[in-house]
């Protein structure tokens, strides 16, 4: 019993790093996001860069602290444990981003897979090395009315920010 509550311990724990690196990259927070990695990680983001992981968080400062809208949902999560303090994951990203700035205006919706190595160093799980794989990809024109006015007025709904204008730093 004990190994099995050890193994579901450390699957939550590496769970929640994927659910952190969502939350860091969706609000902009670079320091979370740099805590989702150990300081030697490689990051393969599928063909958009390829190199140590704190060149790939530098690459994407840019996208994290612009008030460009993102979403990343992560969905089907199997982790298998690999030796006491290694683990393979693989996940899928919905990702849903807005470009309200090009032209013509437009939001893209994306899956995408994410192999990572995980390593325990010091007790805590971070990402060693990524592989991201893209799936499909689907873009239209922003058409945003809230259900059409449905869930409400949308003058008045109150929307989420990054960091530090989101709720979730008050």
């Amino acid at each position: 019993m004990e190994t099995e509550l050890r193994a579901l311990l450390d699957k939550q724990a590496i769970t929640e790093v994927l659910h952190r690196y969502s939350r860091a990259v969706d609000r902009g927070d670079e320091a979370l996001l740099r805590g989702c990695y150990h300081d030697d990680a490689v990051e393969d983001h599928g063909g958009a860069f390829l190199g140590p992981a704190s060149d790939y968080i530098e690459a994407i400062k840019p996208a994290l602290h612009s008030d460009r809208l993102m979403t990343h949902t992560v969905t089907n999560v199997l982790i298998e444990l690999t030796g006491p303090d290694s683990a393979l994951s693989e996940c899928y990203y919905l990702s849903f981003a807005r470009y309200p700035a090009a032209e013509p205006p437009f939001e893209t919706l994306t899956l995408a897979r994410a192999i990572d190595r995980f390593e325990r160093r010091g007790g805590v799980w971070r990402i060693a090395g990524r592989k991201l794989r893209w799936e499909w990809n689907r873009e239209q024109p922003i058409a945003e009315t809230w259900a059409r006015g449905g869930i409400g007025d949308p003058a008045i709904l109150l929307h989420g920010g990054k960091k530090p204008n989101d709720p979730l730093y008050e």
